[in-house]
């Protein structure tokens, strides 16, 4: 029996609490890849200009053949294009978010299929996303090459962190809640 079929079969029914969920920097779940001097430094560059601030993301359910994380991103976070070795099913709770030259708001979704590069940038009251995967662990690997695409990352996190500490969840916002 392989390694998914057994995960699968020992579970059948699993409750997840959003509040017991780590952090996805405190798991093993993404590792960094495709990693090059000048992408080192960029990625170095990137959390020094406020990455911790700017996002929180939470893996809140985990088995071999499936994963969901939660993501919210600040106004303005700069998120550098990148790539998963893995498909990815984003969903929208609340915000919005500009990808391409599509803007998408709560309700909305997009697929990234797997070493897509791809980015989006979090609308005025940030974004607050669901990502649905069909693996547990996955890789993330930045596409900017240059040091001049990172100077532009950075001066996107310089512009937008000021107000970054007054900001809470758009799906805070929603009247009643």
């Amino acid at each position: 029996m392989a390694e998914a079929d057994r995960a699968r079969d020992a579970a059948p029914f699993r409750i997840f609490r959003a509040g017991d969920a780590p952090d996805l920097n405190e798991t093993d779940k993404m590792t960094l890849a495709g990693l090059t001097p000048i992408v080192e430094a960029g990625i170095g560059r990137w959390v020094a200009a406020g990455v911790g601030e700017g996002n929180v993301t939470k893996v809140l359910f985990s088995l071999p053949h499936m994963s969901l994380t939660y993501a919210w991103f600040k106004s303005g976070f700069a998120l550098p294009l990148h790539s998963h070795d893995a498909d990815c099913l984003y969903y929208i709770i609340a915000g919005s978010l500009k990808l391409g030259t599509e803007e998408l708001g709560a309700g909305d979704g997009f697929f990234v299929g797997s070493d897509v590069p791809y980015s989006y940038k979090p609308g005025p009251e940030g974004v607050e996303v669901l990502e649905f995967r069909t693996v547990e662990r996955f890789d993330m690997k930045f596409q900017g090459r240059t040091e001049a695409y990172w100077d532009k990352v950075v001066a996107g996190m310089d512009a937008a962190r000021p107000r970054w500490d007054k900001e809470r969840p758009p799906s805070a916002r929603a009247p009643g809640v």
